[in-house]
């Protein structure tokens, strides 16, 4: 039977871990050459391992473009087409209105709105028609939670991209998707709440709030 990704390539960012592991697996698993980033060697190769089915990982960080382009090299070298770009690369990292630095600012929009961005814009001309390009959103993007208006406010950008990417692409036949998860448990939330008492409290009444 014929898997509904056979001989497609797949480029996830973030793929490390949480939804970005999770989504390469499945992709792995219906057929796709999947490529996953990630700036951690160590974790990068324990998630290829995982991975399995010929995945390949390429170090790099998302708001550096030299790595972004050296991804999409290699890339172009083994397949030469993108069928699929899964920009999943984020950070969420809650800073209350009185305690922003100009550092959170740079880090939370250098990562959730200028390395997806230019996640998306290196992989375009390596695009076929038709192909997909889904950007890892959040509920955040519609909904104010409080202490989060940085993260918020990136993840509002996201939403805002896709609209007008889907109109830019159209020619093309590139469909542009937000898929918006609510809270999920990632390695990384886990280790902020482990670290921070009281925040995961905090964060679960702060849902409940914006719903």
């Amino acid at each position: 039977m014929t898997k509904r990704f056979e001989d497609k390539v797949v480029v996830i960012t973030g793929g490390s871990d949480g939804i970005g592991l999770a989504s390469a697996q499945r992709f792995a698993q219906e057929g796709a050459h999947v490529y996953i980033t990630a700036r951690r060697q160590t974790l990068l190769d324990q998630a290829v391992s995982q991975i399995g089915h010929g995945a390949i990982g390429v170090q790099g960080d998302v708001t550096n473009l030299a790595d972004l382009t050296t991804l999409y090299e290699r890339v172009e070298r083994d397949h030469g087409k993108v069928d699929v770009v899964f920009a999943n690369a984020g950070m969420h990292k809650p800073v209350p209105l009185e305690s922003i630095e100009e550092a959170d600012f740079d880090s939370t929009f250098g990562l959730n709105v200028k390395g997806l961005l230019f996640t998306v814009q290196k992989a375009l001309p390596l695009m076929t028609q038709g192909g997909v390009i889904v950007l890892n959103g959040s509920i955040a993007g519609s909904k104010a939670y409080p202490g989060q208006s940085l993260y918020n406010a990136s993840k509002a950008a996201v939403r805002s991209f896709a609209r007008s990417w889907t109109i830019d692409l159209k020619e093309r036949g590139i469909r542009v998707n937000v898929v918006s998860p609510g809270g999920t448990e990632t390695r990384l939330i886990r280790d902020y709440f482990d670290a921070t008492p009281g925040a995961e409290e905090e964060v679960i009444k702060g849902f409940h709030l914006g719903a």
